[in-house]
């Protein structure tokens, strides 16, 4: 629908999701073409943030303003809030993005700095003078306040932590970018198989997640994961004879082809049988694939130039454009415009029509 799903923000979500239209929504967040907004994560909705500490948090926050970096949170926010465990979660689940802090480098420090400030608030209620004075101090004098380290986690551990804490996949997907490749490495989208029968053979592609290893009644090891791409996902099956062959390659957050069959016996059931699993790697690598767009001259004013030109300079990447306007006409726009394939096609499809698109 193009509605952008933004992670949790101490400074913009509140205890539920909700919902902010386009012009409520801070300059850095840029929506589809069309997007009415966006829906921001209920901060209660992170694993181990309960509603008692949200309430607490969204309190102070409407009282005194939006929290300029994470040692004014610290400084500001009431002491239940301060729970490791949960300041933990919210770090990993993207809370502390939008005030400027890599969430690898917050993670390295944030307990010292809860520490410390703690402390440092206790002494000031009691009367306590610090030698240091007032943390943050603007008279020149020492200020103890730990410098958050700049350390930025892979792309696969982030949002590896990410849905550990959200329950999904929010900021990025394991696939974009590498969707074209992925696509040429099997022989059906999750999409194809609602139009085929029980028992086909098919060969798709995604990434493993909810894998889960049980038992039969024999004691036999089987396996169950979900297969996710970019527009769908189904559960996968695999028995105790696979197990014992494939059972090593399994693992959460891995991108896999599936060979096996389909099983959609009765309505209940709609799930794959796997007989194989690989592991792809290097989807990355090698030359991107071109972008083909069919947009008949006849149709095109300059609206849509505009909005085209916008729309592939917001998604630079490696893929040349080429755009069929009809009567045998392909114009190769020029490498200015070379775009980020797997970025621009739903915004594309979005703007123009799903059938202007070739892939």
């Amino acid at each position: 629908m193009g509605i952008k799903v933004l992670t949790p923000d101490v400074n913009r979500s509140m205890m539920n999701f909700g919902a902010l239209s386009a012009d409520e929504l801070p300059e850095d967040v840029s929506l589809a073409v069309g997007s009415p907004g966006a829906i921001t994560f209920g901060l209660s909705a992170v694993r181990n943030v309960g509603e008692g500490l949200v309430e607490l948090l969204v309190a102070e926050r409407d009282e005194n303003g939006s929290f300029a970096n994470f040692h004014d949170f610290v400084e500001r926010v009431p002491e239940p809030v301060l729970n490791k465990r949960a300041v933990e979660s919210m770090i990993k689940g993207g809370a502390f993005d939008s005030i400027g802090h890599q969430r690898r480098g917050l993670l390295t420090v944030f307990e010292h700095i809860i520490e410390v400030t703690v402390k440092r608030r206790r002494e000031r209620e009691k009367g306590v003078m610090s030698l240091f004075g007032d943390m943050g101090d603007d008279s020149g004098g020492f200020d103890e306040r730990v410098e958050i380290p700049d350390m930025v986690f892979p792309k696969a551990d982030q949002l590896r932590f990410e849905k550990e804490m959200l329950g999904l996949y929010v900021s990025d997907h394991p696939l974009a970018g590498v969707e074209t490749a992925l696509r040429r490495r099997v022989e059906h989208s999750l999409n194809d198989l609602q139009t085929m029968e029980d028992g086909a053979q098919v060969l798709v592609g995604g990434v493993i997640t909810n894998l889960a290893r049980k038992f039969t009644k024999k004691g036999d090891q089987m396996a169950v994961f979900v297969l996710e791409d970019l527009d769908a996902a189904i559960e996968v099956t695999i028995f105790p004879r696979t197990i014992a062959e494939q059972g090593h390659k399994l693992e959460d957050d891995l991108i896999v082809s599936v060979k096996g069959r389909l099983d959609r016996r009765d309505e209940s059931r709609f799930g794959i049988i796997g007989q194989t699993v690989n592991v792809l790697t290097g989807l990355g690598d090698g030359p991107a694939a071109p972008l083909r767009l069919r947009l008949p001259s006849a149709a095109l004013d300059e609206l849509k130039i505009q909005r085209l030109k916008r729309i592939l300079r917001e998604h630079p990447g490696e893929s040349l454009v080429m755009v069929d306007i009809g009567q045998g006409q392909v114009l190769k726009l020029a490498d200015e415009f070379r775009v980020d394939l797997d970025r621009s096609v739903g915004e594309l499809r979005m703007a123009f029509g799903h059938d202007a698109v070739l892939l």
